[in-house]
């Protein structure tokens, strides 16, 4: 006989909103009152797919089903994405993985703009034969669909997860951040680095959304974190979206308001990782299809350069001069150059398949190098003992 529980807030880690639908909840990964603040569709499917969202449950039970409903992304003129995984994590250990079929499709053109939706079906992920003990169970969810969770079923009682005392890191960037093409939700470079870091994992990466927008500036200021990072350039380059008169202040207000909220909280801004792209070409970026797949081209004027206009390069530079300017009165503020995450001779050994977003081994190394730069002896989020 299974018992069914409802889906409430304490039974899930990284979502800041959970949103009742008709058939059951949508987690959000920003709050309503932010989402309210922009129209962007791009940021809507973003933000509602729960990249480092899982269900967090303390548990006996031997079996576990979940009903969902996603919402799946289909490009025009790019092959069928495979489905997103749902990895099963039991005493912190990945256990099981399995995926959900049904659904409903997105159909999106990246040359028009224009998006069709099409409904489909629920469906249910089960993982059986756990071990018959009690234990701390998570279900990632898939860091590249929308999930609506309809119900939780399971053998035996469930109960949130006792605070184990370990410190939050939230961390914002582009669709690095948010996972891009990593393998699994526990397999994108913010939820590797948290494991090998040992923290709770509050993962803002927006796919395409990652834009210094006060909003976010704000939802980032009202969470309780113990650890931040903000990983900043790369899609203000590719959609060109201001120039460096612009960028400057708006470093300087993002990081103002996350200090409100936080004034003495290690903050580590990351600068973007090597990408050739738009190493010295400033955005934007255009999407090209070759052969039935894409790649990301940046189409803007170096020459223009001089009259502003960012690249990574100039981004990267203005970034660490920021920093160095305020940490002279903010000893808890701290840089990372991404090429130490990721550089020309790793594009050397890993290119970026379509010149802009990792694959599964890349984010493994992106996690790694990040957990021993930022977690490790030394580092800005390296435990600090009184």
């Amino acid at each position: 006989m299974h018992i069914t529980t409802p889906v409430t807030a304490d039974l899930l880690r990284g979502a800041l909103d959970l949103e009742h639908t008709e058939r059951g909840v949508l987690p959000h990964r920003l709050p309503s009152w932010a989402r309210a603040q922009c129209a962007d569709p791009q940021l809507a499917m973003a933000e509602s797919q729960p990249s480092g969202v899982r269900l967090a449950f303390r548990t006996r039970a031997t079996v576990v089903e979940l009903d969902t409903l996603a919402t799946k992304r289909a490009y025009v003129g790019a092959p069928p994405r495979p489905d997103g995984v749902y990895d099963l994590v039991i005493d912190g250990r990945l256990s099981d993985q399995a995926v959900v079929d049904g659904g409903n499709t997105l159909s999106i053109d990246m040359v028009t703009g224009s998006v069709e939706k099409r409904p489909g079906p629920a469906g249910t992920v089960r993982f059986a034969g756990l071990p018959d003990r009690v234990k701390d169970v998570e279900v990632w969810l898939p860091h590249n669909e929308t999930t609506e969770l309809l119900a939780l079923r399971t053998d035996a009682p469930v109960a949130p997860v006792p605070d184990r005392g370990r410190r939050v890191w939230l961390h914002h960037g582009s669709s690095i951040s948010h996972g891009s093409d990593a393998a699994s939700p526990t397999t994108t470079w913010p939820a590797l680095a948290a494991s090998l870091g040992s923290v709770e994992l509050v993962n803002l990466g927006l796919g395409g959304s990652a834009l210094l927008d006060p909003f976010t500036a704000r939802t980032i200021r009202d969470v309780p974190a113990d650890l931040i990072s903000l990983k900043i350039g790369i899609n203000i380059v590719n959609v060109d979206l201001m120039r460096l008169r612009a960028f400057t202040p708006a470093v300087h207000g993002f990081l103002d308001t996350v200090r409100e909220g936080h004034p003495t909280t290690p903050l580590l801004v990351v600068s973007p990782i090597h990408c050739p792209t738009h190493e010295d070409t400033p955005g934007p970026g255009a999407p090209v299809f070759t052969d039935g797949k894409v790649e990301f081209r940046a189409v803007g004027d170096p020459a223009e350069r001089a009259a502003g206009k960012l690249t990574l390069t100039v981004i990267r530079g203005e970034l660490a001069r920021i920093v160095e300017q305020r940490a002279a009165d903010d000893p808890n503020l701290y840089y990372l150059d991404g090429r130490d995450l990721y550089g020309e001779a790793d594009f050397a050994e890993l290119p970026l398949p379509d010149g802009l977003h990792p694959d599964a081994a890349t984010h493994r190394r992106i996690g790694e190098r990040f957990a021993d730069l930022a977690f490790g002896a030394g580092g800005p989020f390296a435990p600090r003992h009184p």
